[in-house]
C-alpha cells in the first residue's frame, strides 16, 4: 500500500521512534538524522566492547562463536572474519524479493537499536546504516529465513551483507545492481565489521515488527472502511439504523463496538432511503446478523488492533540485541530477541482480518440475493437472465474470505528447533507478519466488492436516495466506475475501487462528509 512522497525528517536516537516515523520511513522515503547524544552513546559502548575484545577469558559474540558454537574461543586475528562470515552464512533467505517498504522498516528499526548504545558497534556503522536508507539502497532480502528467533536473522543478515558491499541491491530507481556498485555511487564506504557488530545487525525482531506496524497503519484505514461498506449495505439494503443508537451500545460497553457504532450512524445520517421505511408499515422486526452486528465484528476488530498497537508500542521502545551492553557496563546474554509477543498479535490480528471480511462477504451476497435483498433484482443484474451482473464479484469475494480463513490459522503455535537444539524454541513470528501482509491485501479486495455492490444497488432503488455520505462516497465510486448497465469486463472495476480502499479516499471521503452534516 503506497503513498504520496512527502517531505519529512526522522530523528533517530533521541527517543523512541513513533508508528507513523517507521511508515514515513518505510514508505514515503522520509530522510533519516542521527542524534549526537545517540552517537555519543554508540561511542561509549563500543569502549567497553573494545576493553572486552583483548580480555583472555572468552565473552559471547565478542570472542566467541555464535549460537552452538557459542562455547568456542576466537583469537583476535580471527575476529573480523567471524564477524564477516557469520552474516554471509545467515544471509541464506531464499524465495521471492521481501517488499521495499518491508525492507527499509527493518533496516530503520536496527538502526533504532543501534542508535541506543546496548550494541557495541561502533559510531560507524550506525551512519552507514542512515546513509543507505537516505539513499534510497534497498538490500534484497528473501521471503524464506527467518524463525522469528534469535532475530530475524536471515532477512536482517541480507541487509547487513549489502552494507558491507556484498550481494544485491536495488537502488532509489528500483534497479537492481551489486552492493558495491550501489555503495560506491553513494559515496558510502562498505563497513569492515569488527567484534561484536555481526551479531548486532541480525539479532532482533525488526522485520516482524516493521510488517507489524505497517499492518496496523493499512488496518486503521480499512476498518473505517468496513464500516462504510456496511453502511452502504445496510442503506441499499432497506435495513435499519436504530440498532446503532449510542444508548444500545453503552449497554455493551466495549470501545471498538461504540466507535464502529458511531460511524455506522454518521454515515447513515438524514438518508431518505433509511427514512423510507422506518414507519410501522415495515413489518420486519430486525435484520440480518451481517446487518446488524456490523458494530460488533468491526469494533472487536478494533480493540484487537488496540492490543496490537500497545504490544508494538512497547516494541519500539526496546533494544533487542544479544548479547546486550547495560547501562552500568556488563555485558549479558538474554532472551529478548525471541519474537513471541510480536508474533501472537500477528496471529490475532489475521483472525480479525479474516472475520471483518468475512461478514463484509455476507453483506455482499445478501445484496445480490432477490430472496433476501428486498426489491433489488438477482445479482443487480441490467436484464435478467441475459446479463449476470455481480454474480461473480461475489464468487471472488468468497474465494478470497475462504483463503484468509486458512491464513488466520496461527503461526506462532509451531516451532522447529534450529542450531543443533541450541535455539529449540522459536516464534515463527516473520511467517505470522507475512501472511497477516496477505490477509490485509485480501480484506481489501473484498470490502472494494461489497462497495461496488452497495453503490450499485443504491443507484438501483431510485427514485429513491441516499444520504449526504453514502451519496459522496458513490460519487467518488463513479468516477472510476460506471453504474449499473448491461455486462462489463468487471475486474476494472474491481482493481479500480480497491485502489480507493488502499488509499484510505473511501474512508476519508465518508468521514469527510460526515463531519459536515
Amino acid at each position: 500500500m503506497t503513498s504520496a512522497p512527502v517531505l519529512r525528517t526522522v530523528l533517530v536516537g533521541a527517543a523512541p521512534l513513533s508508528p507513523a516515523d517507521v511508515v514515513a520511513v518505510a514508505r514515503r522515503g522520509a530522510e533519516i538524522e542521527i542524534a549526537g547524544s545517540a552517537l555519543e552513546k554508540v561511542a561509549a559502548s563500543r569502549a567497553l566492547v573494545d576493553r572486552l575484545a583483548d580480555d583472555p577469558h572468552p565473552h559471547y559474540g565478542i570472542s566467541t562463536g555464535f549460537g552452538a558454537l557459542a562455547t568456542k574461543f576466537i583469537p583476535l586475528e580471527r575476529r573480523m572474519q567471524l564477524q564477516a562470515s557469520l552474516i554471509r552464512s545467515h544471509a541464506s533467505g531464499t524465495g521471492a524479493e521481501v517488499e521495499r517498504e518491508v525492507v527499509r522498516a527493518l533496516q530503520l528499526l536496527r538502526l533504532q537499536t543501534l542508535a541506543t548504545g546496548h550494541t557495541g558497534v561502533r559510531p560507524i556503522v550506525v551512519e552507514t546504516y542512515a546513509a543507505m536508507l537516505n539513499a534510497g539502497i534497498t538490500p534484497i532480502v528473501r521471503e524464506y529465513g527467518s524463525l522469528g528467533c534469535s532475530g530475524d536473522l536471515a532477512p536482517l543478515a541480507h541487509v547487513a551483507l549489502a552494507a558491507m558491499g556484498e550481494g544485491r541491491v536495488r537502488d532509489a530507481a528500483g534497479v537492481e545492481m551489486d552492493a558495491a556498485q550501489a555503495l560506491a555511487a553513494a559515496s558510502i564506504a562498505p563497513l569492515e565489521l569488527r567484534e561484536k557488530e555481526g551479531l548486532a545487525l541480525i539479532n532482533g525482531t525488526d522485520g516482524m515488527l516493521g510488517m507489524l506496524l505497517l499492518a496496523l497503519h493499512d488496518l486503521g484505514i480499512l476498518l473505517d472502511t468496513a464500516d462504510l461498506s456496511a453502511a452502504l449495505s445496510v442503506e441499499s439494503q432497506l435495513g435499519t439504523d436504530a440498532v446503532f443508537a449510542a444508548d444500545l451500545q453503552l449497554l455493551r460497553p466495549q470501545v471498538g463496538q461504540a466507535e464502529s457504532a458511531a460511524n455506522l450512524r454518521a454515515f447513515l445520517a438524514d438518508s431518505p432511503m433509511v427514512a423510507s421505511h422506518r414507519g410501522p408499515e415495515d413489518g420486519r422486526v430486525q435484520d440480518a446478523y451481517s446487518l446488524r452486528c456490523s458494530p460488533q465484528v468491526h469494533g472487536a476488530a478494533r480493540d484487537t488492533m488496540a492490543h496490537a498497537a500497545l504490544i508494538a508500542g512497547r516494541e519500539l521502545a526496546a533494544a533487542v540485541d544479544n548479547p546486550v551492553l547495560t547501562d552500568d557496563g556488563r555485558v549479558e546474554s538474554n532472551g529478548n530477541f525471541h519474537g513471541a509477543p510480536v508474533a501472537y498479535v500477528l496471529d490475532f490480528l489475521a483472525i480479525a482480518v479474516a472475520d471483518v471480511a468475512s461478514v463484509s462477504e455476507r453483506r455482499t451476497d445478501r445484496a445480490l440475493d432477490p430472496a433476501r435483498s428486498h426489491g433489488l433484482p438477482p445479482f443487480l443484474a441490467h436484464e435478467v437472465g441475459v446479463d449476470s451482473g455481480l454474480m461473480i464479484a461475489q464468487y471472488a469475494a468468497a474465494g478470497i474470505v475462504s483463503e484468509l480463513k486458512r491464513l488466520a490459522v496461527p503461526a506462532s503455535v509451531d516451532s522447529i528447533p534450529s542450531s543443533a537444539m541450541q535455539e529449540d524454541h522459536v516464534s515463527m513470528g516473520w511467517a505470522a507478519a507475512r501472511k497477516l501482509r496477505r490477509a490485509i491485501d485480501g480484506l481489501s479486495r473484498v470490502l472494494a466488492v461489497e462497495v461496488v455492490t452497495g453503490c450499485r444497488a443504491l443507484d438501483l432503488r431510485a427514485p429513491l436516495q441516499p444520504g449526504p455520505v453514502t451519496s459522496a462516497v458513490r460519487a467518488l465510486v463513479r468516477t472510476e466506475v460506471e453504474g449499473p448497465g448491461p455486462d462489463r469486463f468487471l475486474s476494472p472495476d474491481i482493481e479500480a475501487v480497491t485502489a480507493l480502499v488502499i488509499s484510505g479516499a473511501l474512508a476519508r471521503t465518508a468521514l469527510a462528509a460526515a463531519t459536515k452534516e
